[in-house]
Formats: C-alpha cells, structure tokens, sequence
C-alpha cells in the first residue's frame, strides 16, 4: 500500500477542507467585491453558527432545524450591523476595519459569557463510512463538501441568473452609475452583507461535528479564508473557489505527511508568492466574473 492510504486520506481531508474554506472565503469575498470593505468579523460570524448549532442541537436534537436556523439569526444580525453602524461610518474602508475589529471582540466576549470556555461536541446527523478499499473515510465528511461546493454553485447562479444578483453585479461595477439607473444600492449592501454572514454560519454549522464549537474558532477560520481570497482574488468567485481547492488539498496533504503547523506555513509562503507576481491575486479583476 505504501502512501497510497495516508495520500487519500490527506486527499479527502483536504477536499473536505477546501470545499468549507470557499464556502466562507465566498461571503468575505463578496462582501468585498461589492461594498469594498474588509470584514474583519466575518470569522465571527462562522463562530456563531457553530455556536448556535450546539444551542439548537442541545435542545431540540435536530441538526437540520440548525442548519437552518444559524444562518438565518446570524444573517439578521448581520443586516442589522450593516443598517445601524456600517451605513452610519459610510462604509469608510479604515472605518470599518476599524469597527468590524471591535465587532469581533464583541461578539467573541458575548459568546464566552453565554457559551463558555471550553469546546462543545455536536454528534454528525448521521452515520456511515465509505469504503475506499483500503479503509473507509466518513460519510458526513464528504456530505460537507458536497453540500458547501452544492452552495457556492447556488451563490454563483444567484449573482448570474436573477434579478438580484444583476443588482449586485451593478453595484460591484459602479455603486454611483447603478444607483442612478434605479439600483437600490443601499438595500444591495444590506443583502451581501447578511449573505456573507450566512454563507460563513452555514460552513459553521457544517464543520461543527468535525471540528467542535468553541468560542475562538472563528480567528481559525479568518484567516483561511484571508489565505483563500487574497490568492484567488478580492472579489473574484471564481478565483475564491480555485484558490480554495489549492489551499485545501496543500493543507490536508501536508497535514498528514508532516503536521497542520507546516501546512500553514506553507500557506503563508504561498500568499507572499501570489502577492509579489500578482497583486491582485490569481484572478483579481476586481469582478465577479
């Protein structure tokens, strides 16, 4: 068998881990792409639905009730940050690091005051392993990617076969222009800002039997997806889900040959790369498309 078990399985992990990663670099990319704004709470917002998964899983024992229900609480919350604090500072880039910075302390403390310290275990819906010949790999694992990259196709269709996603792409374009041809920019900004935030609780939801919830996971999370859109491209879908792909398998493959430290690092050195050939990152054409 020689590597061959230990390179699957760093193979899968690593497509499990990409598939998230895209599914929450999507929302911090599209959150840019349009508003042109960094949300350094966006990992919060994938903390938060783990946490609200725990919640609701803990009390009513139905994961699919949760699945639907974080994204929707934290995509609420979001809109309401967007309306009462980011419309307020005029979505001022250094503002708003500013104020999402601060954001993230506080939903950090208030998930610590109401959660706790220590790591919560949420049991998969299911279960069942696959068998590969070798040995069998988890059947919610690979449920997870399927579900997240199902997702990041549904985002894609949305900003390219309707009306709303035509109003997004207008904004992204010239927020000025649209807005003057009847474009509701402000009620555009609302809209990807609570979708981003939903689109990080939901891969929150996911990971959650994988990983387990705990209040500091969102800083994890963060940064992969910082990795991811910085190499693909602030802004580029396409290029959020191919860096994605490249990140993830480096990372699930180096994971199991050498250790998840190293694999980071890599990461790491991998972005400097990116960034001294191509600024922009590998498909940063500041679009959509």
């Amino acid at each position: 068998m020689g590597i061959e078990v230990p390179l699957t399985l760093g193979i899968l992990d690593g497509l499990v881990i990409a598939m998230v990663a895209a599914l929450t670099a999507l929302g911090l990319s599209l959150v840019f792409g349009i508003m042109r704004i960094v949300n350094v709470s966006h990992g919060e917002f994938f903390m938060l639905g783990a946490a609200i998964a725990w919640f609701v899983v803990n009390y009513t024992n139905l994961f699919l009730m949760a699945l639907a229900v974080a994204p929707l609480i934290v995509a609420g919350l979001a809109a309401v940050v967007e309306r009462s604090i980011l419309r307020r500072i005029k979505y001022n880039p250094e503002s708003t690091i500013v104020t999402t910075l601060g954001l993230m302390y506080v939903i950090q403390q208030l998930v610590l005051a109401s959660f706790g310290p220590y790591s919560r275990e949420v049991s998969p819906p299911f279960y069942f392993r696959v068998d590969l010949g070798y040995f069998g790999y988890s059947g919610y694992k690979l449920a997870v990617a399927a579900i997240s990259a199902a997702l990041v196709g549904a985002v894609y269709l949305l900003m390219h076969r309707t009306k709303l996603g035509l109003f997004m792409r207008a904004t992204q374009q010239d927020s000025e222009i649209a807005g003057a041809f009847g474009v509701p920019v402000g009620r555009v900004y609302m809209v990807s800002f609570a979708i981003g935030a939903a689109l990080a609780a939901t891969a929150g939801v996911l990971i959650v039997p994988i990983q387990q919830a705990y209040y500091l996971m969102g800083l994890d999370a963060l940064l992969l997806s910082f990795i991811v859109v910085i190499v693909g491209g602030l802004g580029s879908l396409k290029g959020t889900f191919i860096a994605a792909l490249i990140v993830g398998l480096l990372d699930g493959v180096v994971s199991v040959f050498f250790s998840p430290t190293l694999a980071r690092i890599i990461s790491s050195l991998l972005v400097a790369g990116v960034v001294l050939v191509r600024p922009k990152g590998l498909f940063g054409s500041w679009t959509t498309r």
